[in-house]
């Protein structure tokens, strides 16, 4: 760190409890309990209006976390941005590399740990199950984006969709990466219940929220709450492609 050159500016907007848009400059690093050798954001949190906890994580060689993760009715999931990760889950262990991720149902928990020589680069993510009378509850999923088919969205040949997790009652969320190429965009301005946590991981574009176009780019985190109008556009040379969450399978309470 040192002494600012000019006005301290930032492209972050944050309209609590309705969207938010948070670029990686100006992230601060949050020490948390039973995680070691971790450089820590927390990037979403009921705090902004979201329902789950999201975080970005750079994990060191030696890092680790020394009590697990989740259960008791809270659903994990991580995701390897860089780098590499072992992951526990009821005494199996998940080697990753770059684009693997672990999905943990809410009865277990998981153990992070970084065993290879070089920093790994995380997507941490939890929030609480909602289980249904007469489905069973979710299991553990563990994959690579690399060996899953990308879908057309929508009927649009320069977009598509990849979901990371079962299509099944059984979940009450999913992860799915969207790829636009350049010039590629939404089919029209959505508006749902859903709520999404979106991680750009390359590209640049130009972002529908709430009716206000954003630019946005690689590593920017967008919260998008229920009912939000939301849409993108896909600029420059290269595709805009992001890692989102979505919640999923429940009739909402009243």
């Amino acid at each position: 760190m040192s002494y600012p050159k000019d006005l301290l500016s930032t492209r972050a907007i944050i309209q609590h409890g309705r969207y938010a848009l948070i670029p990686p400059e100006g992230l601060v690093n949050n020490q948390l309990p039973y995680f070691e050798k971790c450089t820590t954001s927390i990037i979403a949190s009921p705090k902004l209006g979201a329902s789950f906890v999201q975080y970005l994580i750079e994990m060191e060689p030696e890092g680790k976390t020394t009590k697990a993760f989740g259960g008791d009715g809270i659903e994990t999931f991580v995701f390897v941005r860089e780098g590499a990760l072992d992951v526990v889950v009821d005494g199996t262990k998940y080697e990753l590399n770059q684009g693997g991720y672990v999905y943990c149902p809410p009865h277990l928990n998981m153990l992070l740990e970084n065993n290879s020589n070089s920093s790994t680069k995380l997507i941490l993510y939890k929030q609480r199950y909602i289980p249904v009378e007469g489905i069973p509850e979710p299991w553990v999923v563990c994959d690579n984006i690399n060996n899953l088919e990308a879908n057309i969205y929508e009927g649009m040949e320069d977009v598509t969709l990849i979901d990371l997790l079962p299509t099944d009652m059984a979940f009450d969320m999913n992860m799915h990466i969207l790829t636009f190429q350049p010039g590629g965009c939404h089919p029209f301005i959505e508006t749902h219940v859903q709520e999404h946590g979106a991680y750009l991981l390359s590209g640049e574009g130009i972002y529908n929220l709430d009716n206000n176009w954003i630019p946005v780019k690689k590593g920017d985190f967008i919260w998008m709450g229920p009912f939000i109008q939301q849409a993108t556009y896909a600029v420059g040379q290269e595709p805009l492609s992001y890692i989102y969450s979505k919640d999923c399978n429940r009739d909402p309470e009243i």
